[in-house]
């Protein structure tokens, strides 16, 4: 009786890997973001709208901290991170990770200022909160306060306060002059007085979020990199075509109201791209801003912080073709 009862439970397990191969074969994938905005949208679509699940992946998304996502996936703790300067300049510093995608074209980040603040030339001698010191917020607000003639470095205070909601928090109690922050939060901002006085996507072309891998995995898992890739592109396919399917995971996943997620939708649907490229000439500007605020003299190769050959793969199986 034991033995027939043995294969009872044989044949059912064999059963169900055949009607459930992927969700009983996948293993647990942690990519990591750094804030729960429209910035990351992209992580969150593919996996509320289910293409992780269709590329047979069991995906966690994680929010760290930039330093801590970079020092993760270094040492293999995570297995992808959307954050892309920090990727750049973590490889730059010789760790072993690369950026093999772009998804969106340009920053969502903008400036917002207390009500006296009317423009950024107002800001010289205030405070500046970010993120974290040296994360793609940083880089981007230090980009927007240099593209208005102000030294950030020397004519402003920057200090590091964590999630939007701490950076919109301060700024509401006057701890901070100015913060970057990304929508929905601006339009918040703007509701109770706030000034938003710059928007990145609207000065700079580059690209901003995108996959991080360590350069094991790519050698390694190839094929579990493309599947990545294909789900985010399929992702980002969705935000651009569906705007009210979009609205609805965005303020679900960011717990916002949703006049507030559609009004961060339609500031920055247009920066998320259709096909993961990283566009060269936006990848150098990353790299030369990178190298200026870490003292770099030394000629910085995009072979060095970037590897595209799993990209086109992906692009060609899901009949793509890539800028």
């Amino acid at each position: 009786m034991e033995g027939k009862h043995a294969v009872k439970r044989s044949l059912l397990v064999l059963l169900a890997f055949l009607i459930f191969p992927s969700e009983l074969r996948a293993e647990k994938i942690r990519v990591s973001i750094s804030s729960v905005d429209v910035s990351f949208l992209t992580a969150a679509v593919a996996d509320k709208r289910g293409f992780f699940k269709e590329q047979g992946m069991d995906v966690e998304v994680i929010r760290m901290a930039a330093p801590i996502s970079i020092t993760a996936l270094a040492n293999g703790d995570t297995d992808y991170t959307m954050i892309f300067a920090s990727v750049i300049r973590g490889a730059m510093r010789g760790m072993p990770i690369k950026v093999v995608a772009s998804f969106l074209d340009g920053s969502t980040h903008t400036l917002i200022a207390r009500p006296e603040f009317k423009s950024v030339k107002d800001l010289r001698g205030k405070t500046l909160g970010v993120s974290t010191i040296g994360a793609t917020s940083d880089v981007a607000a230090r980009m927007m306060i240099r593209h208005f003639g102000v030294d950030p470095e020397k004519e402003m205070k920057i200090v590091a306060l964590g999630s939007d909601r701490a950076r919109f928090a301060a700024l509401k109690e006057g701890i901070v002059e100015v913060a970057v922050i990304s929508p929905p939060a601006d339009a918040e901002g703007k509701k109770i007085g706030m000034n938003v006085l710059a928007r990145s996507y609207e000065l700079f072309n580059f690209p901003f979020v995108g996959l991080g891998v360590n350069v094991k995995k790519l050698k390694e898992k190839p094929d579990e990199v493309k599947k990545m890739l294909k789900a985010l592109i399929r992702a980002n396919r969705y935000v651009r075509e569906n705007r009210e399917g979009t609205i609805q995971t965005l303020a679900e996943w960011s717990k916002s109201a949703k006049e507030a997620a559609a009004a961060g939708y339609d500031g920055t649907y247009k920066v998320f791209n259709v096909d993961g490229s990283i566009p060269e000439d936006g990848l150098r500007l990353v790299v030369d801003q990178a190298k200026k605020d870490m003292k770099i003299t030394r000629d910085v190769p995009l072979s060095e912080v970037a590897d595209v050959t799993l990209l086109r793969e992906a692009q060609k199986e899901l009949g793509i073709q890539g800028r």
